[in-house]
């Protein structure tokens, strides 16, 4: 299977992967945001069941790359959306694990 490319923002959609990827997905698109100097995105999981909600917290609570994090305002998507702030202090400690 074909990785897809998947632009670099402050806005991420989740709508088209598993529970199950998202884990993955968040740490490479947030070191990819930090690196870019984005210092906030807003990742769309969706309202549904919220089980890709409750996947992406709990990806949220744990990770050092991750600052602060909230529900979206409802003009944002509300409860659909999470508001992340990154943390660019892990920046260095990035570049440090890939040399």
């Amino acid at each position: 299977m074909e990785p897809i490319p998947i632009p670099i923002t402050d806005e991420l959609d989740l709508h088209t992967f598993r529970p199950g990827e998202v884990s993955d997905l968040l740490q490479d698109y947030f070191e990819a945001c930090i690196e870019k100097g984005i210092p906030a995105v807003r990742v769309i999981h969706g309202k549904g069941i919220g089980a890709l909600r409750r996947g992406v917290h709990a990806f949220l609570e744990k990770s050092p790359l991750v600052r602060a994090f909230r529900a979206a305002p409802p003009e944002a998507g509300g409860w659909g959306a999470t508001m992340v702030e990154l943390n660019p202090s892990t920046r260095n400690q990035n570049e440090k694990g890939s040399s």
